[in-house]
Order: structure tokens, then sequence, then C-alpha cells
């Protein structure tokens, strides 16, 4: 299972035009680690402290609710 990278997503995060740190971190995801699957960006993050609590923030509880909310960005 692939970590976030954190200092390079501090990096991403820099020039990205997005307020929300958590689109911030799907669209790192989806660049840097070229992952588009819900399940595994969703694995991805339910696997670390730090992307679980933004999950948690958001009812994320599965993939498929992760991909509703892909969906409305």
């Amino acid at each position: 299972m692939l970590k976030i990278d954190w200092d390079e997503y501090k990096e991403y995060k820099k020039y990205s035009v997005r307020n929300d740190n958590f689109e911030v971190l799907l669209e790192f995801i989806k660049s840097y680690y070229n992952i588009v699957l819900p399940q595994d960006i969703y694995d991805m993050l339910h696997s670390d402290d730090t992307a679980q609590l933004m999950l948690d923030k958001r009812s994320i509880n599965d993939a498929v609710a992760l991909e509703d909310f892909l969906y409305k960005l």
C-alpha cells in the first residue's frame, strides 16, 4: 500500500487553486501517484491517520461515498 508523502503534498498545495485541503489532497493523489479509481484512493486515505480524519469530517465511510464526493468536484 502506498503511503501519502505529506512533504510532497505540502509542496503541491502551494500551487493549488483550491481552498479545501481534502480536495487538494484528492488532486494530489490523482496527480502524484496517478491513481484514479475511487476504491484505490479510498484505501490509501483510509490507511493514513490524518487522511482518515478528513474522511470522517465529511462522513465518507466507503469508496462509494468517496466516488460521490469526487463527482461533485
